[in-house]
C-alpha cells in the first residue's frame, strides 16, 4: 500500500474517466475534454497557490474571498489603469498573502485563523468598493486589453497556456530553487528546519504570498471571463480547490506531494464535477459531495506521524 499510495491520484483520475466514460461517451469528445480542462482553470490557479500553504502544513482560507476582492478591483480600475490593473491585482494579492504570513508566523496565530481573518477583509473591502453591487466590465476595453485570456488557439482554450505557463513556474520553484527545498524541509519538520538554520518565518510568509498572488490571477481570470465582478462571484470555489490539493497528494500536514500533484487532483476534481452534471445531481447537493470527498481525502493522505493527538 505504501508503495502504490503516490501513484493513487493519476490512478483515481483514470479511472473516473472511464466510469464516467463509459456511462456518457460523449464525455471523452476532446473538444468536451478541453472545454472543461478550461473551465477549471480559474479553479486550478486558485489550488496551485494553495498547494504553497498546504505544502509548508498550513491552510489558506482567504483565497475565495481574496478572489472575490480582485474581481470588483479589475472591474473598478479596468477604465483608469489599463492594462496595469493586471500587476494591481496580483500585488495586492501578494500583500494581503503577505499579511496573513505575517500574522500567522510573528504573532503566532493559527493559519486558518489568519487567513480566515484577511479574507474577512477581502470580503469587506469588496463591498464596500462595489457598494455591495455587481460591477460590469466595457467590453470592448475588456477584449482590447484581456480578451487573449479568453479566446482560443485553434480549439485549445487560451486559458489552458495560462495555466501551463503557472505549472512550469510553479514547478521550478518547487523543484528547482532554495525557496522550494526550503517549503519541502519546513512542510516535513519545522523544527528540524529551524534547527538547521533556516529562517523559517521568511520562507513561510513567501509561501502565504505566492497563495495570495495566485489568489489574485484566478480572480481576475474569474473577472475576465464573466466581464465584471462581485463580493461573492466565486463562491463556492474554496472547498473544491482544497480538496483538488488532498486529492491530488498534497495532504494538510505537508511535506510531500507538490504543485505537479495539484494538477491531477484538479482534473479529478473537474471530473467529478462533469459528472454530477452528466447525472443530473443538484448544485446544492454537489458541495455536499465535496465535502464528504474532502472528509476522505484527509483522511487517506493525512501523516499521522505527525500528529500525537487530534483536536
Amino acid at each position: 500500500m505504501t508503495r502504490l499510495k503516490p501513484h493513487l491520484p493519476w490512478i483515481t483520475l483514470l479511472v473516473l474517466v472511464v466510469i464516467v466514460g463509459i456511462a456518457q461517451p460523449a464525455f471523452l469528445h476532446p473538444a468536451n475534454l478541453l472545454s472543461l480542462a478550461g473551465d477549471i482553470v480559474p479553479l486550478f490557479i486558485m489550488a496551485l497557490g494553495l498547494t504553497f500553504a498546504i505544502y509548508i502544513g498550513g491552510i489558506d482560507l482567504s483565497a475565495q474571498s481574496m478572489a472575490n476582492m480582485i474581481t470588483v478591483i479589475a472591474s473598478l480600475y479596468l477604465a483608469h489603469l489599463g492594462i496595469w490593473v493586471g500587476l494591481l491585482c496580483v500585488l495586492v494579492g501578494f500583500l494581503l498573502g503577505t499579511l496573513s504570513g505575517v500574522v500567522t508566523t510573528r504573532l503566532r496565530v493559527p493559519s486558518f485563523i489568519s487567513t480566515l481573518a484577511v479574507g474577512g477583509i477581502c470580503f469587506s473591502i469588496a463591498q464596500w468598493l462595489s457598494g455591495n453591487r455587481a460591477l460590469n466590465m466595457d467590453a470592448a476595453e475588456r477584449n482590447a486589453l484581456f480578451g487573449w485570456m479568453i479566446g482560443r488557439t485553434g480549439i485549445v482554450p487560451n486559458e489552458l497556456f495560462i495555466a501551463l505557463g503557472l505549472l512550469i513556474l510553479c514547478l521550478f520553484i518547487e523543484r528547482r530553487t532554495v525557496l522550494g527545498r526550503v517549503l519541502k524541509a519546513v512542510g516535513a519538520g519545522e523544527p528540524a528546519a529551524a534547527a538547521a538554520g533556516i529562517n523559517v518565518r521568511r520562507y513561510k510568509v513567501l509561501a502565504f504570498a505566492i497563495s495570495g498572488a495566485l489568489a489574485a490571477v484566478a480572480g481576475l481570470l474569474f473577472a475576465v471571463k464573466l466581464s465584471g465582478g462581485a463580493p461573492t462571484i466565486a463562491n463556492g470555489f474554496l472547498l473544491p480547490a482544497i480538496v483538488a490539493v488532498l486529492v491530488g497528494g498534497t495532504p494538510l500536514t505537508g511535506g510531500v506531494g507538490g504543485v505537479l500533484n495539484t494538477a491531477i487532483g484538479t482534473l479529478i476534481v473537474a471530473v467529478i464535477r462533469a459528472s454530477m452534471l452528466y447525472f443530473g445531481v443538484e448544485a446544492t447537493q454537489q458541495q455536499m459531495l465535496f465535502g464528504l470527498v474532502l472528509i476522505l481525502a484527509i483522511a487517506l493522505t493525512m501523516d499521522r506521524a505527525k500528529l500525537r493527538t487530534v483536536k
